[in-house]
């Protein structure tokens, strides 16, 4: 089955026709995952064609993992050549947006410094701009490193990573109203009696809050802190893998991580790419969230098991593993195949 056969409608078709040849591992209504060096994959998109990277690429750590991390040496040289192919694929309001976590120097309990020359190498050698720094608190992180937080306890657990959102230019596409949180009991009871909670007045800095601070804009601006925990552990992708026999991706992010950058910096329809796309948990909220997507993965074991994000958990366990066995063994697999008769037809329009 070509590419032209199952590949995505809409905007995403001239990314397609620029993949012809390559053969996607599988495809949805939205999006279409491919298996190999997303260096390679990238040159095969055209200039200014993609609206948000948002990934997670393997971290810099000491031990070595199962996903394939480098060495703190190289690592940086390496994200290099990704960050260059991913300045050229942006469109001009576009947004690159990387989790990378942080880690220790060999032997000592002295931080490495490698997640922070990071944005200033995009930023000096690619020509990024760094639009904003985000930290991901997620409460639920296991104490690491075990060596100097759980057996000499000299460190306290290490349960934040950096996001670095870049931009091809200084006015990127992002709206802030599209990701605004619940306010505060405070904050509520401020807006519905303001006379009563709060006096308008003078701050120190001389910022003047007036009238209209009681308003009510549907929800509070979030900070750059975002707390969410990675606590899944029944899900349709959990579930799946564990149906098959299938090794779990040691690294995944929540969805709600991707889900914030996806409609913070995106419309309904732009195109999302994940480079280092893993369990494809980006591909899975932009499906979700009405944008185009591509995942790109070296390993298509990963690939493979990725597929239960996008099948119903109502889908019968026979077909949940024929369509991860087909993905496993190489062939191209339309998902839509494994829809409902009424979820299939509304996948196809």
């Amino acid at each position: 089955m070509s590419l032209h056969t199952i590949g995505v409608i809409g905007s995403l078709s001239l990314k397609i026709d620029a993949l012809s040849g390559l053969e996607p591992a599988y495809a949805t209504k939205s999006g279409s995952a491919f298996c190999g060096d997303s260096r390679e994959l990238l040159k095969c998109l055209p200039d200014e064609s993609l609206d948000l990277v948002m990934t997670s690429p393997p971290f810099a750590l000491q031990r070595q993992k199962a996903y394939g991390n480098r060495d703190q040496a190289e690592y940086l040289d390496w994200l290099m050549d990704f960050a260059s192919l991913v300045y050229v694929k942006l469109k001009p309001t576009g947004s690159f947006v990387m989790d990378v976590g942080g880690a220790y120097q060999k032997g000592v309990p002295a931080r490495s410094l490698y997640h922070l020359r990071l944005p200033l190498r995009f930023c000096d050698e690619v020509g990024f701009f760094l639009a904003e720094d985000f930290y991901w608190y997620n409460p639920a992180k296991l104490p690491s490193p075990i060596e100097w937080v759980n057996k000499r306890k000299i460190r306290t657990k290490d349960s934040v990573n950096n996001l670095w959102w870049f931009s091809k230019t200084e006015w990127p596409k992002a709206d802030v109203r599209k990701v605004l949180v619940p306010y505060s009991d405070r904050m509520m009871k401020l807006i519905e009696d303001p006379e009563k909670f709060y006096t308008p007045k003078v701050r120190p800095s001389g910022h003047d809050i007036g009238a209209g601070f009681g308003k009510d804009n549907g929800g509070a601006i979030p900070s750059n802190l975002l707390q969410i925990p990675n606590t899944e552990s029944n899900g349709g992708y959990v579930a799946g893998c564990k149906l098959v026999g299938a090794d779990r991706h040691p690294a995944r992010f929540p969805a709600k991580l991707p889900e914030f950058f996806i409609r913070f910096l995106t419309d309904p329809g732009d195109t999302v790419l994940d480079i280092f796309a893993g369990s494809n948990t980006t591909g899975a909220v932009a499906e979700v969230e009405g944008r185009h997507w591509l995942a790109f993965e070296e390993r298509l074991d990963y690939l493979a098991a990725s597929v239960f994000r996008f099948l119903p958990k109502t889908t019968a366990a026979d077909r949940m593993r024929d369509a991860h066995d087909r993905v496993a063994a190489g062939e191209t697999v339309d998902l839509r195949e494994y829809l409902p008769q009424t979820e299939m037809f509304e996948a196809a329009e």
